[in-house]
């Protein structure tokens, strides 16, 4: 049987999450969000997941962090990760890029460019 690909998308900020966990579903995915890194850990100790959507400032630990973390976890290091931020200086791009996320996108970005580096990842992580 078919099996839905699983995203969990980290953002604090709840018009962002919903928009984005729309155009997701629509695209045929199971999305489950997170409103902080806490959160986010948690879900991910309990749950399998395809891909993550990261935003870096989170409320409780930063992106980096939480990315940080999943790289050391045996069950997420090679779990997909995107980071979307505001910040969009090359020290945080590099940063991102340094703690394990896959890519890097500057908010705000194009749904359409979200949705190709989803399937491109998923495609390569089999």
């Amino acid at each position: 049987m078919f099996r839905k690909k699983r995203v969990l998308i980290v953002e604090d900020e709840e018009s962002l999450l919903k928009l984005e966990t729309i155009l997701l579903t629509v695209k045929g995915f199971e999305v489950i969000g997170a409103s902080n890194g806490k959160i986010a850990l948690e879900k991910i100790g309990v749950e399998a997941f395809d891909l993550v959507l990261l935003d870096i400032m989170l409320p409780d630990m930063d992106g980096f962090e939480v990315c940080q973390q999943l790289r050391q976890d045996p069950r997420t290091t090679s779990v997909p990760i995107i980071m979307l931020s505001g910040r969009n200086s090359p020290g945080d791009q590099e940063r991102g890029l340094l703690c394990g996320a896959n890519t890097y996108f500057v908010k705000p970005f194009k749904s359409a460019m979200i949705i190709d580096e989803i399937n491109r990842l998923l495609a390569e992580h089999g």
